[in-house]
């Protein structure tokens, strides 16, 4: 791993980003607080996305490991985390995406099936995607600009899709963004190196020995953002896999699914609430780090003290007691926290059900959820970080802390911030 370099201060705090739900963007604040108060020089983000969490700690000098099963998460790791702003040849990248800019549309895959069978993007949109789609592969295969020019194209459909944020459906009227040309921006890199890794997060953090261990290496802090429920990914975001892939698979129904989607080959063990647990459970107590940082939610198929439980095994402590015992590789036993945010839920939620002829047959529960930030490590550093997340919290416009203080050491759900109210939106 490089050593620690100096912290990059820049006006980011709105990066280029497709619509993608479960995004942390308000959670983003807080974990840069959590990691620059770590102290961390190396990092894990093993469920990456958008790689918006690996882009903050990036962005403070860590050099970061993105991960993800997914092809266009892999893409924008490749792009964001793993591309060197310094090392790369900016006039050459500006150049060719105004080049890209000016290919004419010409209607292939996209425009057939995501535009005439589906309502994804307006025909003019979706001939530019084919066409430019092609250019990136014939013009720039196996060249450093290939993901940074894909990550380009696909930010650039977002921007003009008619979806509510997941492709599991479009909207019944075409979405007015959808009416504005395509065009490509330069995405805006980040100085200094870092690692992209496509793969499957329980057999990367395999323990060593087993017969899928594949030796990621050691962390001062991992972050760990898995799937919550029954609803993949890969599903959920199938154009941006095809726009990848660019192989025209069959599809099917009414979204327009990749046929693939059907293989079980393409399910993850966190999409299943039989195997999720264990397969949760063994990525915490596998992934080599000093600080763990799970995200999760309320929501979801485990609850709060199933969380504690899980990382509290990792530290060597014995459930909620706050009884200590020998921590990892001989280490002093550890502690475990938890944060807990207010969130608004997806704009789907607040939207409403309806059925294909658009009327209106359901009523959505709720239109809020709590994000949970299970921490656990050494006691005193996971009391300084969690100080440093209140801090911030008390500090953002209106944000409150009323989390009990710390006992030492940290015992499970002793540090529950239940009261922090999740205003970071504002902040971002």
């Amino acid at each position: 791993m490089t050593a620690h370099r100096r912290v990059v201060r820049r006006d980011r705090q709105k990066p280029p980003m497709i619509k993608y739900i479960g995004s942390k963007r308000r959670l983003v604040p807080v974990l840069s607080r959590i990691c620059q108060a770590s102290g961390a020089r190396t990092a894990l983000d093993l469920f990456t996305g958008t790689t918006r969490v690996a882009q903050a700690f990036k962005a403070q000098g860590v050099h970061v490991t993105a991960v993800d099963s997914a092809r266009y998460a892999h893409t924008f790791a490749r792009t964001y985390i793993e591309a060197d702003a310094a090392a790369t040849d900016t006039a050459a990248l500006r150049t060719a995406v105004a080049h890209l800019n000016a290919v004419p549309g010409k209607p292939g895959y996209v425009t057939e099936t995501f535009s005439h069978q589906a309502r994804y993007f307006q025909p003019h949109n979706a001939a530019r995607i084919d066409a430019v789609r092609d250019a990136i592969d014939s013009e720039y295969a196996g060249s450093p600009l290939f993901p940074l020019l894909l990550t380009s194209l696909i930010e650039a459909a977002d921007r003009v899709d008619s979806t509510t944020g997941v492709q599991m459906a479009y909207v019944k009227q075409w979405a007015p963004r959808s009416a504005k040309p395509l065009e490509l921006r330069v995405p805006e890199l980040l100085p200094g190196s870092g690692r992209a890794i496509q793969g499957d997060a329980v057999a990367l953090t395999a323990p060593a020995g087993s017969s899928s261990a594949s030796g990621l290496g050691h962390f001062d802090l991992a972050y760990l953002d898995p799937p919550y429920n029954q609803h993949r990914y890969f599903t959920n975001y199938h154009v941006w896999e095809t726009l990848v892939a660019w192989d025209a698979p069959e599809a099917y129904g009414v979204a327009r699914k990749r046929l693939d989607a059907r293989d079980p080959s393409t399910r993850s063990a966190f999409n299943s609430k039989r195997t999720m647990p264990a397969a949760l459970a063994s990525v915490v107590q596998s992934v080599d780090c000093d600080l763990l940082v799970l995200s999760y939610n309320n929501e979801s198929w485990l609850g709060l003290e199933e969380l504690e439980a899980i990382c509290a095994a990792r530290t060597g402590r014995t459930g909620r007691t706050g009884r200590s015992g020998a921590g990892r590789s001989g280490r002093t036993a550890n502690g475990v926290a938890t944060l807990a945010f207010d969130s608004a839920r997806y704009v789907g939620a607040r939207i409403g059900i309806f059925d294909p002829s658009g009327r209106k047959v359901g009523r959505v529960g709720h239109l809020s959820n709590q994000e949970l930030l299970v921490i656990a490590g050494e006691p005193t550093l996971v009391r300084r970080v969690v100080e440093a997340a209140e801090a911030g919290a008390t500090s953002a416009k209106g944000a409150a802390s009323t989390a009990a203080p710390f006992a030492a050491p940290v015992a499970p759900s002793e540090a529950v911030a239940a009261g922090l109210v999740d205003r970071l939106q504002q902040a971002t």
